[in-house]
């Protein structure tokens, strides 16, 4: 145990600022033996609190701390048992835990710990039962033993001494002046003092004897009073006894008086609930008149059946208990209220729904004369004549919600009907200025539509777009037609929301109105409205709504802008700006805007025009691709870098202005990914030219576009441009300036592979194919004559098949000079490392070049 005790104080408590106080080894009672220990902790520092702690005993005598409690959330020590002596005992914290000691010894001294513990830090808060007396002991019996030791000591203390008076203190000392010769013979004074003590004691004897006559007289004195007192005592029986009855009395006019206040305060409480019955449930005759005829022919009507029906929905409204309900007065007037609210509700739905069929059976007004304007018909009137029944819907969403969620989808069905009617027509309308038509069929308008497409699909060149209409009149006509749309769209979505209760706003003023009718402590707040729902299930009704009445419009809009797309080979680009450019004009005019249906429905076709943009640069990327060059092209630029460049043109001029270029920006680079596909292919289509020569024209074409362009997404496009460029360029020299000096080029290719192998270049001569005397043989077959004559016919070669419009002639011939100079100086190098002392050199010199070459220029600059 000692052992023990040291581990855990040197291993776990010491480390943490903890001193150990009592241990038990305990388990789970009821459980395998699985040892664990119990131990009672406290802080070495203030302020001082008492833990209980259970650790844990690894295999290798390691111990671990598994569980700590706060000793002041100990709430029960049960010790099991008064009879014998168990090893069970249970603590309960927040549950009970159940353990058994190994000692009926440790378990004794562990619950004595607890109790000094709880007594000195916890104020006595643990409750303890069923501990042994043993554990009671060091509570009781020091206790006792020091309460009775003091009394014992207390009582002595008061029977031997007692504290004098003034007066004897005053008498001591003058006996003691008076015998003070004796004071300092002890015996003697004592004596003298027991001698007094009798003669005093004597004289108390007297005393008390001639005082019994006085004791005779006080004993007889009182049992006079005491006779007195009887006759009192009798006296007030009688009195009470009398009052009994008066006692009486007085509770039965006490009961009678609080049963009268009770009748008063039922009357008053009876009078004001039948107050509140009458005056709340009364419908006034006027109002109920309004409502059994229903007449909603005016307006003034109209406003006489908005009153009659929110006097109504208050009356309706009140909150009343359950129990008066069953009255009869009050049962009637309910339903009197019922019948009158179902009458007004059906009679007001036929009259809404009548006014709904007349509006949607409604003419289309003729397009008459031709004019030279656009328009959209208005629905104000059609607005106008609704609006005065916006209370009633109100009133009527909240009284019958189940009625009130046909009449939008009745709304929609009729007015739908005059929608697709106006909305085609308006259509056929924005097609007829936008073919240049202003009468007749469109039958006509496209199958020119169709051949036009046609003729420009089988073009490159700018000239199949003459039979276009001009670019900019699709931009402003889907522009007007947009502009058109808007106000319509937003009328109608506004005049839904308020009409039928399907925006926020809307929903709040209903509140405001709903909670003014109110009156009263004891009005009963109404039922909560169907308008408050949360605000993403109001945009999808409206939405939903809208989408049946429009619902031609987004069907009729496809089909306008496909017609965009078939008048001009890049119409979609037109059609996709133009809606990129309408919505961001929409978003910043009003907050509330990019919430409304046709933002919805310019969002979808914005959609539609990004993916016919997309198939447009895609067949185009394709036929630039799949594109056969002609054999018998003599070079130039080729169709495909014609066409990007037109594209480019067209396209940056449409997006001038535009906000976003994003999609063109990819529509660049991947046409630009084309034609540079398209270019590499030249190889492999066995072009009678060069192709290094077409290459690098068309290259350089392309790289002098860009720069003039300066468009940020194709820098990178540029600067491959360039290089490829000049790549070509230097092949194209490179071969050309073989064919002068063809047989010296293939005898010092074959020199300075040699000199590659390893052959040493002072043992180059002496091999049989690359000797001085082959070396002599194919020098003299290249005089100065031959040469210039060779660069004559080169340069004229080269004038020929190069483009004039590129003027790339005068780079390409100066290239050649520097490189036709290198390759001299190439030569000259290897005659005097491989041929050295051999007196061999070329039939020209450097200045003899120079020459001819300048010969060759001058003439023709």
């Amino acid at each position: 145990m000692a052992s023990l005790w040291s581990s855990l104080e040197k291993d776990v408590f010491n480390p943490q600022k903890k001193r150990l106080l009592e241990t038990v080894r305990v388990w789970k009672t009821g459980k395998k033996k699985k040892m664990s220990v119990l131990c009672v902790v406290v802080d070495t520092f203030r302020p001082t609190q008492p833990f209980l702690v259970k650790v844990k005993v690894d295999r290798g005598e390691q111990y671990k701390i598994a569980c700590r409690w706060p000793l002041a959330e100990l709430k029960l020590v049960d010790g099991k048992t008064l009879d014998q002596a168990s090893l069970d005992f249970d603590l309960q914290f927040d549950k009970v835990y159940k353990w058994t000691a190994s000692s009926f010894d440790e378990k004794k001294s562990f619950i004595r710990c607890l109790w000094k513990l709880n007594h000195r830090f916890l104020a006595s808060s643990i409750t303890f039962v069923n501990v042994l007396s043993c554990a009671a002991e060091g509570r009781q019996r020091p206790q006792e033993d020091r309460k009775d030791a003091a009394e014992a000591e207390s009582q002595e203390e008061l029977s031997a001494y007692q504290e004098m008076t003034p007066k004897e203190a005053a008498d001591v000392l003058k006996l003691m002046e008076e015998y003070e010769p004796l004071v300092n013979n002890s015996v003697a004074f004592a004596e003298q003092l027991n001698n007094d003590l009798h003669v005093l004691d004597e004289a108390n004897l007297r005393a008390i004897i001639s005082s019994e006559k006085q004791v005779t007289q006080l004993m007889s004195s009182i049992d006079e009073a005491l006779a007195e007192v009887a006759r009192v005592e009798e006296t007030l029986q009688i009195y009470d006894e009398l009052l009994g009855s008066v006692k009486q009395q007085m509770d039965h006019i006490h009961q009678e008086n609080s049963l009268l206040h009770r009748i008063d305060s039922n009357k008053t409480r009876l009078m004001d609930e039948i107050l509140f019955l009458t005056t709340h449930l009364n419908l006034s005759r006027e109002h109920c008149d309004v409502l059994s005829r229903a007449d909603l022919s005016s307006p003034s009507r109209v406003k006489a059946c908005i009153a009659a029906a929110e006097a109504l929905s208050g009356c309706m409204n009140i909150q009343i208990q359950p129990g008066y309900r069953k009255l009869q007065s009050v049962a009637e007037q309910l339903i009197m209220f019922e019948t009158l609210k179902q009458n007004f509700e059906n009679s007001f739905i036929s009259h809404i729904t009548s006014i709904f069929e007349l509006q949607g059976n409604a003419q289309v007004p003729a397009l008459g004369q031709p004019t030279d304007k656009l328009s959209a018909a208005s629905h104000g009137l059609h607005h106008e004549e609704l609006v005065p029944y916006t209370r009633l819907m109100a009133w009527l969403r909240n009284a019958n919600p189940v009625l009130f969620g046909d009449l939008p989808k009745i709304y929609a069905q009729n007015l739908s009907r005059l929608y697709d009617r106006e909305i085609k027509a308006f259509f056929e309308q924005a097609k007829t200025f936008l073919l240049g038509r202003r009468k007749g069929s469109l039958q006509e308008s496209s199958e020119k539509l169709a051949a036009v497409g046609s003729r420009q699909q089988s073009r490159w060149s700018r000239e199949g777009q003459e039979d276009t209409p001009e670019k900019g009149n699709i931009i402003r006509m889907l522009e007007q037609v947009l502009r058109e749309l808007q106000p319509l769209c937003t009328a109608e979505q506004q005049f839904v929301e308020k009409f039928f209760q399907l925006s926020h706003r809307a929903a709040d003023l209903d509140l405001v109105e709903a909670s003014a009718t109110k009156g009263g402590e004891r009005m009963a707040s109404p039922e909560e409205p169907p308008c408050t729902k949360p605000r993403s299930q109001l945009e999808e009704a409206t939405t939903r709504l809208l989408s049946e009445i429009f619902s031609c419009l987004e069907p009729e809009l496809r089909g306008f802008l496909d017609v965009c797309n078939k008048i001009h080979p890049y119409g979609c680009l037109q059609v996709l700006v133009t809606l990129n450019d309408s919505i961001f004009e929409m978003w910043g005019s009003s907050p509330a805007l990019p919430l409304s249906f046709l933002n919805t429905v310019l969002g979808n076709m914005l959609l539609l025009a990004k993916s016919s943009f997309n198939k447009c640069i895609g067949t185009l990327c394709k036929e630039i691709e799949e594109a056969k060059m002609p054999s018998k092209m003599k070079g130039g630029i080729l169709p495909s870098v014609s066409r990007f460049e037109e594209f480019v043109n067209f396209s940056e001029e449409v997006f001038r202005t535009a906000r976003r270029r994003g999609e063109l920006d990819k529509a660049h680079l991947r046409l630009a990914g084309s034609v540079f596909s398209s270019i590499n292919s030249l190889p492999s289509a066995n072009l009678k030219v060069n192709t290094d020569m077409v290459m690098m024209e068309n290259f350089h074409h392309i790289h002098c576009f860009l720069c003039q362009k300066k468009i940020h997404c194709l820098e990178r496009k540029k600067r491959e441009a360039k290089q490829r460029y000049s790549e070509h360029m230097e092949k194209y020299v490179i071969k050309y300036l073989g064919q002068p000096l063809e047989k010296l080029n293939h005898f010092f290719e074959g020199v300075k592979a040699r000199v590659a192998q390893g052959v040493k270049e002072e043992e180059v001569s002496f091999q049989l194919a690359y000797s001085k005397q082959e070396l002599r043989k194919v020098i003299e077959k290249y005089p100065g004559k031959e040469v210039k004559r060779a660069l004559e016919t080169l340069y004229r070669k080269s004038h020929k098949y190069l483009s004039p419009e590129e003027n790339l002639l005068p780079v390409v011939w100066h290239a050649m000079e520097q490189e036709f100079i290198r390759q001299y100086r190439e030569f000259e190098d290897l005659i005097q490392r491989c041929y050295a002392g051999s007196g061999i050199a070329m039939d020209f010199t450097m200045e003899d070049l120079l020459s001819y070459f300048n010969s060759i220029t001058l003439p023709n600059v």
